[in-house]
């Protein structure tokens, strides 16, 4: 279906990424900003919320025109026509959806529930399509009419912008994915791989041996984020996929992140880089777990300690005391509230309790074995594979970012926070090389499959990872992260994490963690400590081991 008629897109609007802002947050920058209808004079101009005689006319003029195919008059129904008018062409044209039927629901203040019985025919075929939603009705803001807020779920829920809506041969054969084991994955038992599944199916449905079918799907603006399949017109035939994920891990990766909203994690099988589960809690659908770009807050000090090891400023039975607060090019940094001082702290006793002066004090390294703004930045990218921008897991991922910055962000970058951004496939990597010393970039499908080059790095010298997993093994059996990993038999090692972001009234909790050969990684937006709510959704995935 890609090489097919171009592709309407939904909306005017392109939404960006932006990292230092939280997984969630968008920089939206309109092509076009029209309140539809036509204008009136200054003197009709209505102003304040839509009344429910207001709601009820405009949502009625929507539905009618929309049921009859007239786009154009629909779309002048929203406040931005020139965005809605691509998609309710697409919706009776690409899409081939006819006969509609909505059924307005009880309003609720300006808001309209409804449902959508229809029917999607393609040459000779026809299937039922059936689903709810709803519009909002709002003050336009030249006009003062009455009109639907525009949005792209108005046409259909799963719809997002810079999504279309196409009817035809599939762009790639389905796939039944497997585990490591065999395993059938479905999104319906496992919904955080829905995404995933999707894309896996886009990229390598040719290469799984299936053959199209024939579907209703909504295709996505990236190409690498796979068609959503709606409606099945005629089946193909299934490919069977193997992927790295373990059927256990994931559905306790599932369960575990139920308990808590905005939640992430990942776990990995640090002896060969295998993704063995990844579940997210989220309404936006964002696949944060291997996409997301916030600051990651003292796991951190995981990449931070391995720099100090490596570079000979400290070791784990070294100096690196612990004084109430430091200050960093004129900036002050304090300690988590109620943490004790200890001006004779090792690098181990200060990393088990996860003391931020410490790691502070330390960042400009010693008169004899000076630090730079670049040390980190080097260590991080040469030791830990991060932040060149090269993994290629077999699904879209984001490798991490740790810029080399001077002033106060240097000591920031440090302890998690400043201009470092991670995400739960990051972190679980990082604890995956800190207690092997080897870096195995993540994958969920073998590199064989389409020869794909996995990225490569130094990795750590022997005795730097030995010092790392005995200072995480501390960390876990008497320091921060010891209640979360209370219970867990094995050789058991974490690090907990907080990491402040501007506006929010908790900071978001961060934990990555390894039991034997697993290791896991979580955070949960405005969580709070990370031993609080991260930290019990890495150890229940470490529990059901891989």
């Amino acid at each position: 279906m890609r090489n097919g008629a171009k592709a309407a897109i939904v909306g005017g609007v392109f939404a960006v990424m932006v990292g230092g802002a939280g997984y969630g947050a968008y920089n939206i920058v309109s092509a076009v900003s029209g309140d539809g209808g036509s204008a009136g004079t200054a003197a009709e101009k209505k102003t304040g919320p839509p009344s429910a005689d207001e709601v009820e006319e405009a949502s009625r003029a929507f539905f009618a025109a929309w049921k009859k195919g007239d786009a154009a008059t629909a779309a002048a129904e929203t406040n931005n026509a020139q965005a809605a008018k691509p998609l309710l062409v697409a919706y009776g044209g690409q899409a081939h959806i006819t006969k509609v039927k909505i059924t307005p629901g009880t309003p609720a203040g300006t808001t309209v529930p409804f449902s959508v019985a229809a029917t999607v025919s393609y040459e000779g075929k026809s299937r039922p399509l059936a689903y709810e939603s709803e519009l909002t009705v709002v003050r336009g803001k030249t006009t003062g009419k009455a009109l639907v807020d525009w949005q792209p779920a108005v046409v259909h829920p799963e719809l997002k912008t810079g999504d279309t809506l196409v009817t035809g041969e599939a762009a790639s054969p389905p796939i039944e994915a497997v585990d490591r084991d065999g395993v059938v994955l479905t999104k319906e038992k496992y919904p955080s791989l829905g995404p995933v599944l999707d894309s896996l199916r886009d990229k390598y449905g040719d290469k799984a041996g299936g053959t199209p079918g024939i579907e209703l799907a909504i295709r996505h603006e990236s190409e690498e984020a796979g068609d959503t399949s709606l409606v099945t017109l005629a089946k193909g035939e299934a490919g069977k996929l193997r992927t790295t994920f373990s059927a256990g891990a994931q559905a306790a990766a599932e369960k575990a992140v139920k308990q808590y909203a905005e939640s992430s994690v990942v776990a990995v099988k640090p002896s060969t880089g295998e993704v063995l589960a990844i579940a997210n809690h989220r309404e936006d659908g964002f696949n944060a777990a291997f996409e997301g770009r916030v600051a990651p807050g003292s796991t951190m000090k995981i990449i931070t300690a391995a720099m100090f090891i490596d570079n000979g400023v400290t070791s784990m039975n070294s100096p690196a005391p612990c004084p109430a607060d430091a200050v960093w090019k004129s900036q002050k940094f304090p300690n988590l509230k109620g943490m004790q001082p200890n001006e004779g702290a090792t690098l181990a006793n200060s990393f088990m309790r996860s003391c931020n002066t410490a790691f502070v004090k330390l960042v400009d390294g010693t008169d004899e074995k000076p630090l730079t703004d670049e040390s980190l930045t080097t260590e991080a990218q040469e030791r830990f594979g991060l932040g060149k921008d090269n993994w290629k897991t077999g699904v879209v991922s984001y490798d991490g970012s740790v810029p080399a910055s001077p002033g106060p962000d240097r000591a920031a970058n440090a302890i998690g926070q400043g201009q470092v951004q991670m995400n739960p496939l990051n972190m679980a990597s990082v604890t995956a090389t800190a207690i092997t010393g080897t870096f195995r970039q993540p994958f969920v499908v073998s590199p064989k499959l389409d020869n794909r080059q996995l990225a490569t790095a130094r990795g750590l010298p022997s005795d730097t990872a030995a010092q790392l997993k005995q200072m995480m093994r501390l960390t876990a059996t008497g320091g921060t992260a010891q209640k979360a990993m209370s219970g867990l038999g094995g050789d058991i090692g974490a690090k907990t994490g907080s990491a402040e972001v501007d506006g929010k009234e908790a900071p978001d909790s961060w934990f990555t963690g390894f039991r034997n050969d697993i290791a896991a990684a979580a955070m949960v937006q405005e969580g709070g400590h990370g031993g609080d709510a991260a930290g019990p959704i890495v150890a229940q995935v470490l529990r059901a081991g891989g």
